[in-house]
């Protein structure tokens, strides 16, 4: 009787190939696939549009950057001919040297040298050839407004560039997550098991922590359909909970206990669920203080059964410290492990224990 159950608990069940399911987040970036809004959510992104453009990819903020200065330039230079011409500066017989006329701004005339006053004078260029007279008082008050104008402009664009250069979120490029999860036995017990890294050396994320959830619908008693559900899984590294000390490679445990929701999933069932399990690893960074947050998902064609990551911290006797191999970092290789669910393997374990027990006795 035992030698059958050992049997079907170990025996092979074969499967279908595995289909791609959809991923609710990339995994390159960590955002969304869609976001959808109401009608009105352009606009509510403009009414803050200092996140906005620093949110946005870098193409689109250079041109803003780009335009809001011709703009500027633009309407400028349209402000002074509009003074010139109501002066009559553009006249042609103003416009010679003998005439004795003393325009608003030296040396204009036409749109193409107004424009080039209008770029001299917000950005204080002053090259000699063109001034402001004390002919025209609107014109005096244009160059006050626009060398306003100008400053708050610059100092928009530069914070904008500054902020999004600072971000922390650049610091994520060299945190790394597994390619694949893998689910094998640690202390006779089985695991979800993932891998996470910090690819720098000198600078080391500051209290970090990683937290997993999974992300399946469920149904609830009244018959109401929850999708998407969010379900908190239980990780701890090493001896830790979830805060983990990042010098080198570590691999974050979750284990399938009755609290899991993996733990009546076998490895056949595994393949024929939908669900997605979201990874998020937070910490501080230490060069500058800021909070860091890299994320990744693993599908159920994501997850290995039966495998375990190759270790990839060994000791150099000759430099006298320890060496991480990163392109051992993925890598995995089988090992034995029940095909079952962990519910059933549990079962299992205390049907042996119990028969051991009555012949022992």
């Amino acid at each position: 009787m035992m030698s059958e159950q050992v049997s079907l608990a170990f025996q092979p069940r074969k499967t279908p190939p595995r289909r791609p399911r959809p991923r609710s987040r990339s995994r390159s970036s960590g955002r969304s696939r869609y976001r959808g809004g109401p009608g009105n959510a352009y606009r509510k992104y403009l009414q803050d549009l200092f996140t906005t453009l620093v949110d946005i990819q870098w193409r689109w903020t250079i041109l803003v950057f780009a335009l809001s200065f011709l703009m500027s330039w633009f309407t400028f230079a349209c402000m002074w001919w509009l003074i010139a011409y109501t002066h009559g500066d553009l006249e042609p017989e103003n416009l010679k040297p003998d005439s004795g006329w003393t325009p608003c701004v030296d040396n204009i005339n036409s749109f193409v040298s107004c424009f080039l006053f209008s770029l001299e004078t917000q950005h204080t260029i002053g090259y000699g050839g063109r001034a402001t007279t004390e002919e025209c008082p609107e014109a005096v008050i244009t160059m006050c407004m626009q060398s306003i104008w100008g400053m708050m402009i610059q100092a928009f664009m530069v914070g904008i560039i500054f902020a999004k250069m600072a971000r922390p979120k650049q610091r994520t490029q060299t945190l790394l997550f597994s390619r694949n999860a893998v689910i094998c036995q640690r202390d006779g017990q089985l695991c979800l098991m993932f891998r996470v890294g910090d690819m720098r050396e000198r600078s080391h994320l500051i209290s970090a922590s990683v937290r997993a959830q999974m992300i399946r619908p469920r149904a609830t008693k009244e018959g109401e359909y929850l999708s998407p559900f969010l379900c908190e899984l239980d990780v701890q590294v090493d001896d830790y909970n979830s805060n983990i000390f990042l010098i080198w490679p570590k691999v974050v445990v979750h284990k399938i206990d009755a609290s899991s929701p993996l733990y009546t999933l076998s490895a056949a069932d595994i393949i024929h669920e939908r669900f997605e399990i979201v990874v998020l690893l937070e910490g501080t960074t230490e060069s500058t203080g800021q909070t860091t947050q890299a994320r990744s998902s693993y599908l159920p064609s994501e997850i290995l059964w039966g495998h375990r990551f190759e270790p990839l911290v060994s000791y150099s006797k000759e430099r006298l410290s320890y060496i991480v191999d990163y392109s051992l970092f993925h890598n995995t290789y089988q090992v034995d492990t029940p095909l079952c669910s962990a519910q059933e393997l549990h079962t299992f374990t205390e049907q042996t224990t119990a028969v051991f027990d009555t012949d022992y006795a």
